[in-house]
């Protein structure tokens, strides 16, 4: 038997241990969150443990277990001289402010999500099959929805759409709008909102999103103006779209290139087709130097594998498709003029332009 490397045995045991502190951080880091902790340090300079209680209401002696938890992991700034410690302005970019660019917080309720439904998972392993987005736990619709918000509004909004070519006057003058694997409507409501004049459809097969899609839209005063159908991407009804967008969802659906002819077909005369993916190499060995890869390789085993083999067609592009497969798909739907547009404001993405 050959005599293990001592040497990268510890680099094994740093690295996974590392990993631990990590997991174990997260829940700490959703504390945060919801008890308004991250909100309160932010802008407020150094603070004692007895100093932040005293603002948000809460018991001192978890506030301070929970501080030093926290800076410890590094998100946090500690003065040992006045045992006070201070969110910094970068860190609170990303921890306590929903409408920043950079905002990741959200992210973190939905890991409740991935734990719950591992049981499910494990046995898609064994006997094949999958499971829809409507039916994991609920925790992760909520997350995608509020981690995306920061990325659509400075990215979809501001920047991918308006660069589609000629879109923009369209949607300045009513032009039609379907939205495809919409989840809970927040692309859609977005849309409408920016542009008044157009007339948004969300569409997605699952119920309780659509539901929630609705209610949200009701609460943002845009009844009327957007609205929601549970239909699956193949099949949605309507023709004569003048954008059709798939904000995240593509990978998700059982028969990508199905959707895309559907919405080929659907669409007006010089409509667009706007594909907004996950940023990921074409081939896999260039996707260990992406920062992203490590996310999307997990939610993609987790989630939006299963997601797609639970449908007919089962394609399975996962997460992390990458640009080739995605215009492959495209252009054996019809949809051959494929362009990337070019993007700063969310640089984990990739956003192509077809038409026929």
């Amino acid at each position: 038997m050959t005599p293990l490397d001592t040497a990268a045995v510890d680099e094994a045991v740093g690295t996974v241990f590392g990993d631990l502190g990590v997991n174990c951080t997260a829940p700490l880091i959703v504390l945060g969150d919801r008890l308004g902790l991250f909100r309160t340090l932010a802008g407020a300079g150094p603070l004692t443990s007895a100093e932040l209680a005293d603002r948000t209401g809460l018991v001192e002696r978890y506030v301070r277990e929970w501080l030093r938890g926290v800076a410890v992991a590094g998100y946090l700034d500690y003065d040992a001289a006045t045992d006070r410690f201070t969110l910094a302005d970068a860190y609170a970019a990303v921890l306590a402010d929903d409408a920043a660019p950079t905002s990741l917080i959200g992210v973190f309720p939905g890991l409740q999500a991935l734990w719950a439904d591992l049981d499910h998972v494990e046995e898609f392993f064994r006997t094949g099959g999958g499971m829809g987005w409507g039916d994991h736990h609920p925790a992760l619709g909520a997350a995608q929805e509020r981690f995306t918000r920061p990325a659509y509004l400075h990215g979809l909004i501001a920047e991918w759409i308006p660069a589609v070519d000629g879109i923009v006057p369209k949607l300045e003058a009513g032009a039609t709008v379907a939205d495809l694997g919409c989840g809970r409507g927040l692309s859609s409501i977005l849309i409408a909102q920016r542009w008044p004049n157009a007339r948004v459809t969300g569409f997605d097969p699952d119920d309780a999103a659509i539901a929630h899609a609705r209610s949200a839209a009701a609460e943002a005063g845009m009844d009327g103006r957007v609205s929601f159908e549970v239909a699956e991407a193949a099949t949605y009804p309507g023709g004569g779209y003048d954008l059709v967008t798939f904000t995240d969802s593509l990978h998700d659906m059982g028969d990508p290139r199905g959707a895309a002819a559907h919405a080929r077909a659907g669409l007006a005369e010089d409509g667009t087709v706007l594909v907004v993916e996950p940023l990921a190499a074409d081939r896999f060995e260039d996707d260990f130097a992406n920062p992203y890869a490590r996310i999307g390789y997990a939610v993609s085993t987790l989630v939006c594998t299963p997601s797609s083999l639970a449908q007919p067609g089962a394609a399975a592009l996962g997460t992390m498709a990458g640009e080739a497969r995605l215009r492959d798909v495209l252009t054996a739907a019809g949809l051959t003029r494929v362009r990337r547009i070019a993007q700063d404001s969310a640089p984990l993405n990739i956003i192509l332009e077809a038409r026929p």
